[in-house]
């Protein structure tokens, strides 16, 4: 049976608010930047990080529930600067249930050089399925950065785009798979950074990135017990 209404906000509050820790944890930001949504399965919905609020002030109480136009609907704070980019997302993708925004370092001197960062890691094409776009300049407050990330990650595998001179924005199943993707991200970018000092990059065949990216999508992990035979 599914949760009430009331009850699934509930726990998506929960869960959103706890998401900003990883954030902070992996040192994906600084100060109150970036932020974390997750969609109201079923409904118009989404919750979201409040707008300048500290993380050590981050709890569930004050995440802010919104329709997928961006206006407030419950909650006394008022929402991340980045709301209407969320919402367009989630209105042009409704497989997206989860979205993230940081500006974490690597990733971002990436998005401020307006350059992909092209595959040459296994790891790269597990999680990203080829390179990490990079998607236009816009201004912040309207849909224009959503706009931007739909049109970007159209005919992607990457869960992940950087947005030009701004930073890097993920989308995922769910918002603990838009906080992973941001996660991988950061740490391919660092290590494309690092590879660059070194000298050139050996790079991958297509085949093989393709490969890699099947099996991690579809085989890697662990997986649901087969139902018991009769």
């Amino acid at each position: 049976m599914s949760a009430e209404p009331g009850q699934q906000i509930r726990r998506l509050r929960e869960s959103v608010a706890r998401l900003h820790v990883e954030l902070t944890r992996y040192r994906l930001v600084a100060w109150t930047s970036g932020n974390v949504s997750a969609r109201v399965p079923g409904q118009n919905l989404m919750v979201i990080k409040p707008s300048g609020v500290d993380y050590d002030d981050l709890a569930p109480e004050n995440m802010v529930v919104c329709d997928l136009d961006g206006t407030v609907v419950e909650g006394d704070f008022a929402p991340s600067s980045d709301t209407a980019a969320h919402a367009y997302v989630y209105r042009a993708l409704p497989e997206v249930g989860g979205v993230v925004h940081t500006h974490s370092g690597y990733a971002t001197a990436w998005a401020a050089r307006g350059e992909s960062i092209p595959c040459h890691l296994t790891a790269q094409a597990d999680e990203f399925g080829g390179e990490i776009p990079i998607g236009p300049f816009a201004l912040i407050g309207g849909d224009d950065i959503g706009k931007g990330i739909v049109a970007t990650l159209a005919g992607h595998r990457s869960p992940a785009v950087l947005m030009r001179n701004h930073g890097v924005f993920t989308i995922g199943r769910d918002a603990r798979a838009a906080v992973k993707a941001a996660v991988m991200c950061e740490d391919i970018a660092r290590t494309a950074h690092l590879t660059r000092a070194l000298g050139a990059p050996l790079p991958m065949a297509a085949a093989d990135v393709d490969a890699l990216h099947d099996r991690y999508q579809t085989a890697y992990g662990q997986r649901p017990p087969s139902p018991a035979s009769p």
